[in-house]
């Protein structure tokens, strides 16, 4: 990623937060913005064209949505506009991490730990993983598949990040763009992901506790997703982005037999 777009990025971000009246519907457009702009090389590339003015793009941004949109919508999709990205494709992820963004900002569910949930349900099955991610088949029968899934399961924002992305997949597999989301989530809700790895499930007590450690160390509120794995044995393993912190039986029992070996 240039430099120019992680200052679009930053910028972009900061027109969300003090945009007012954000809310699902906003988010909704904005996801759709996302598949006009990716479905039209003439667009996006006219809106990501940095030899245009800024106030250029921004009229072309009003031409095409002001008609139809929210004017919330339509003062986000100028602000990204305006910003210089690095190419087309950049620009156009720059508007998806902005439809997840405003959803984020729209829905007070944990759309972390859902999104974390389904991920975890697409990599158990294969054959959902392939209907979801397949190059084949319709994006709108796709988006439907995931309405029938989620519907009434989650909250309505994580069903609409999921669906919309599902829809806008453009060939990436479909646990990459959720496990992205998950992050663009709690990066604008300020927190960090750790994923703990056990062979049986932690209580409310044992979870407030790894949080409050985690937070410790970190520095941040932490969003704990938890992964149920009988080959850790006991006691767990955390992986915090690059970050593992491994007190499982099975890593005291590997080191020991590597003492033992060595």
């Amino acid at each position: 990623m240039g430099s120019a777009t992680t200052q679009a990025r930053t910028a972009t971000a900061e027109a969300l937060a003090s945009t007012s009246g954000v809310d699902l519907d906003v988010a909704r457009e904005l996801f759709a913005a996302v598949g006009a702009v990716s479905g039209s090389a003439q667009l996006s590339g006219a809106l990501s064209d940095s030899s245009v003015p800024p106030a250029a793009r921004a009229g072309l941004v009003s031409a095409v949505f002001g008609p139809s949109y929210r004017p919330q919508t339509v003062s986000l999709l100028s602000s990204a506009a305006q910003q210089r990205w690095s190419n087309a494709g950049e620009f156009i992820e720059g508007l998806e991490e902005l439809a997840v963004q405003a959803t984020s900002v729209a829905e007070s569910a944990d759309i972390e730990s859902e999104l974390f949930a389904f991920s975890r349900t697409v990599a158990s099955n294969g054959e959902l993983e392939l209907a979801l991610g397949g190059r084949l088949g319709d994006a709108s029968a796709k988006s439907a598949l995931v309405s029938t899934l989620l519907g009434g399961r989650t909250s309505a924002g994580t069903e609409l990040i999921v669906s919309s992305l599902v829809g806008l997949a453009r060939g990436r597999r479909v646990r990459a763009l959720l496990r992205r989301a998950e992050r663009i989530v709690a990066d604008q809700r300020s927190r960090i992901v750790a994923t703990v790895y056990t062979a049986v499930a932690l209580n409310a007590d044992q979870q407030t506790r790894l949080q409050n450690a985690l937070s410790a160390r970190y520095g941040s509120a932490i969003t704990l997703n938890t992964v149920i794995d009988t080959s850790v044995l006991g006691g767990l393993r955390v992986q915090v982005a690059d970050d593992v912190i491994d007190a499982s039986v099975s890593a005291r029992l590997a080191d020991l037999r590597q003492r033992i070996a060595g």
